[in-house]
C-alpha cells in the first residue's frame, strides 16, 4: 500500500510480517453500521461486510481461532460507556434488543467463536481479549471490521503495544468517508502494523493450514 513520503523516506514503514500463530479479529461489524437509515451507517462498512466472506472461511477450514467484537450498553445509565458515550451519543443506540446492536449477517459469529463485548474503541479496552490471545499463544492478528479509523486503529495501536502482530486486511475494513479511512490505513501502516490485501491474508490462513497438517 502506498505510504506518505515522510514515513518512507524515514524507514518507518518496516514490515513485521505474520509470526507463527495467527487468529481472525473481526471488529463491530454490527446492523448499526450497514443498516441504511441508521446514524451509524457507513458504505465503507457495507463494501467491509460484503468482502469478509473469503476471509472467514480461510480462517474457519484452516482452525485458526476467530474471535468477535460487539458493543453494548447498560440502557439504564450508559455508565460503562463513561465519557465515551457523553462524546459520542449515537452509541446509546447500541443497548440489548435493538436489532442494530446485533451482527451483520455476513459476520455472524460462529457457534466455536468468541465474542467480546467492548465499551470502548480498542478491542483490548476492558476486555479478556489479550489474555485469551496470549493463553492461545496467539502472535499475530488479522483485523477486519469497522471503522477503520476508529476502533480498528485503536486495536491495532493496542495490539503492537502488547506484543502482538496486527495485520489489517483492507478489503475488509471500512469507514464512514474515505479520508479518515485512507489516513488511518497510512498511519497504521507507517507505524501500527501492516496493511496488507485479503489475498495475502488468505494466503497466511491458509499457510497456517498446511503447516498444522504437516505437524
Amino acid at each position: 500500500p502506498g505510504l506518505p513520503p515522510a514515513a518512507a523516506q524515514s524507514g518507518d514503514n518496516a514490515r513485521l510480517g505474520p509470526g507463527e500463530r495467527p487468529a481472525l479479529l473481526v471488529i463491530d461489524l454490527l446492523r448499526a453500521y450497514t443498516t441504511r437509515g441508521s446514524p451509524l451507517y457507513a458504505p465503507g462498512v457495507v463494501r467491509a461486510a460484503s468482502a469478509l466472506a473469503p476471509l472467514l472461511r480461510a480462517a474457519r477450514s484452516s482452525g485458526v481461532p476467530v474471535l468477535h467484537t460487539g458493543v453494548l450498553y447498560n440502557p439504564a445509565t450508559f455508565e460503562d460507556g463513561g465519557a465515551w458515550v457523553c462524546k459520542a451519543p449515537v452509541l446509546r443506540l447500541l443497548v440489548p434488543g435493538n436489532p442494530l446492536a446485533r451482527f451483520d449477517s455476513r459476520a455472524r459469529p460462529g457457534p466455536r467463536e468468541t465474542v467480546l463485548i467492548k465499551n470502548y474503541s480498542s478491542a483490548f479496552a476492558g476486555t479478556s481479549l489479550a489474555a485469551t490471545l496470549t493463553a492461545a499463544r496467539i502472535d499475530t492478528l488479522l483485523i477486519a471490521g469497522c471503522t477503520t479509523s476508529g476502533c480498528v486503529r485503536a486495536s491495532a495501536v493496542d495490539a503492537i503495544q502488547r506484543g502482538f502482530r496486527p495485520l489489517i486486511v483492507r478489503e475488509c475494513v471500512g469507514d464512514r468517508h474515505p479520508e479518515p479511512h485512507a489516513a488511518a490505513l497510512r498511519d497504521i501502516d507507517a507505524w501500527y502494523g501492516d496493511v496488507i490485501t485479503r489475498r495475502e491474508a488468505v494466503a497466511i490462513l491458509r499457510g497456517r493450514c498446511a503447516t498444522r497438517a504437516a505437524g
